[in-house]
């Protein structure tokens, strides 16, 4: 028993308990397991070791800590592993060879091991039933069935919600139009133009003001939408500050015509290439775009103008592109997001979740990491920082044909905050196409603010919020959609009461591959979502 006075009350009272209970006869090959669990219990336990326990747990101190280790939320330490590994398999009789294999492969299967005549097994450690986490270090490669079952609640609780509000919100902003409606539409805004200088008056394009959030509205199952009688702002031709604007915008309305007429389509890097000297820059072809697709009430797509995806996309999907091209994602490699979201058909998926990753090194990392088979079926998606239009435009086709759950992944900071925003809730420059765009089903899975307290990360791994982050999250803090999200806000606080921000990153700091071996399957196990 000299071993025993190393190891915490609570364990000691169990080992004895287990002892006194034995039926007669029966073997003890129970008690080297507890024994063994206790003496790495015992062990000086790291001060920053990360204590990743529920809410509200009751459970003694050591116990919590044991759960930890036995669920893989101490990997950080290599204090720790190693004796893990060895230790438990030494237990159960595992060969040296099956060792090795179960310290590089910490997902595998729960052990399970047969001696002489005695079966030692970790699934009958005492505490295994108490918490079904602390059998994640020694889960299969794939996910058991019973992992994805809050994945699962929380879909059914989307599709009630759906079926509640009678299906899909009702369309509204701007719709398809045919080629005959966009013709009809640039004709009547130049016979406008031939009318007012017949009249000897300065022709001037009116467009709805999308820079006041007087002229925005919020409603939850649509998110930031144009008001129905807004204010608007004219672009003159008479005037100086806005004449430039006036012939850009004639411009581009006439070579959208020819695209329509001819029924041929046109990178917005095309235009700018036309007259790149007259243009100046690629934003102003973007924004005058923006405008008069606002302006003709009708979406980009109709205008027969496309944009080069940047986003890319893996994962269990296939799908068919308009050309006929099939494409099948896979789990280990990523490729583009089309150009032309609208053509894809046959869209065909087993995925349990949609996972959106802010930054491309994130989700590169989460490939190189096989998270997407260990996680299968799933599908990863990235808009590589702000995204495009047409990654946004996937996602929303992605919701509207699957309805699977959606979460984000993004930095601990106002502007990760403000991209998941754009994802959920869309925009001021693109409200008037919000039914197209927006899924306000998402949910904010990481990184959260209070788990860089939870996890212990170090303060030296944060970067202090500038002056431009502190407008940014005050900004945000004052958005209508913030009043429906307390969870979001309550978050948001944490972060300005501490004037840090964090990467994800961060959390190499636990370990090289916390994100995708820890972090990530305990919050989609568990619900770790708001």
């Amino acid at each position: 028993m000299e071993d025993d006075k190393r190891v915490p009350t609570c364990c000691n009272a169990l080992i004895w308990k287990t002892r006194r209970r034995r039926p007669e006869g029966k073997s003890r090959s129970n008690i080297p397991t507890i024994l063994c669990w206790s003496r790495i219990l015992a062990r000086p336990r790291p001060k920053s070791s990360p204590t990743f326990c529920s809410p509200g747990g009751t459970a003694p101190d050591g116990v919590l800590h044991m759960r930890n280790l036995l669920s893989g939320r101490c990997y950080a330490h290599a204090s720790y592993r190693p004796c893990l590994v060895r230790e438990v398999c030494a237990c159960a009789g595992l060969s040296q060879k099956a060792r090795e294999r179960r310290a590089v492969l910490p997902g595998s299967t729960p052990l399970r091991a047969r001696g002489s005549g005695s079966r030692a097994e970790l699934g009958s450690c005492p505490w295994s039933s108490s918490s079904p986490a602390v059998l994640m270090a020694f889960a299969p490669m794939g996910p058991e069935a019973s992992f994805f079952a809050v994945v699962d609640q929380h879909r059914a609780s989307l599709l009630a919600a759906l079926r509640s509000g009678g299906g899909e919100p009702a369309g509204g902003g701007v719709r398809p139009a045919s080629s005959s409606e966009v013709l009809a539409s640039i004709e009547n805004i130049i016979q406008d133009i031939i009318t007012s200088l017949a009249r000897n008056e300065a022709p001037a394009f009116t467009i709805d003001n999308r820079s006041s959030w007087e002229n925005i509205k919020f409603e939850d199952s649509v998110g930031l939408q144009m008001v129905s009688h807004c204010t608007t702002r004219k672009i003159r031709s008479d005037s100086p500050k806005s004449v430039k604007n006036f012939a850009l915008i004639l411009k581009i309305l006439s070579m959208i015509y020819k695209l329509v007429q001819s029924n041929t389509y046109a990178t917005k890097r095309d235009i700018y290439y036309t007259d790149s000297q007259l243009f100046g820059n690629q934003t102003v072809v973007d924004n005058i775009i923006n405008d008069v697709s606002c302006m003709l009430k009708v979406p980009r797509r109709s205008l027969h103008i496309l944009s080069t995806s940047k986003g890319l996309i893996a994962g269990n999907l296939r799908y068919i592109e308009e050309d006929g091209t099939k494409v099948h994602c896979t789990c280990a490699t990523a490729v583009a997001v089309p150009s032309n979201i609208q053509g894809i058909w046959n869209l065909i998926t087993d995925a349990k979740f949609l996972l959106i990753v802010e930054k491309d090194a994130t989700f590169q990392r989460l490939l190189d990491d096989n998270f997407c088979s260990k996680m299968s079926p799933c599908i990863m998606v990235t808009g590589k920082g702000v995204p495009d239009l047409n990654t946004r435009l996937l996602v929303k086709k992605l919701w509207d044909a699957f309805h699977i759950p959606i979460f984000t992944l993004v930095d601990a900071d106002p502007h990760g905050i403000e991209i998941m925003c754009i994802y959920k809730y869309g925009s001021m420059s693109m409200s008037f196409e919000a039914h197209n765009l927006t899924v306000p089903a998402i949910r904010w899975l990481g990184l959260l603010p209070s788990d860089i307290k939870r996890l212990n990360i170090p303060k030296d791994t944060l970067i202090p919020l500038t002056k431009r982050d502190q407008m940014k999250l005050d900004s945000i803090l004052k958005r209508p959609y913030v009043t429906c999200q307390p969870f979001w806000r309550k978050e948001m606080e944490i972060m300005a009461d501490s004037k840090m921000k964090a990467e994800i990153q961060a959390l190499t700091f636990l370990s090289s591959d916390y994100l995708s071996r820890v972090y990530l399957p305990n919050k989609l196990k568990f619900g770790g979502w708001i």
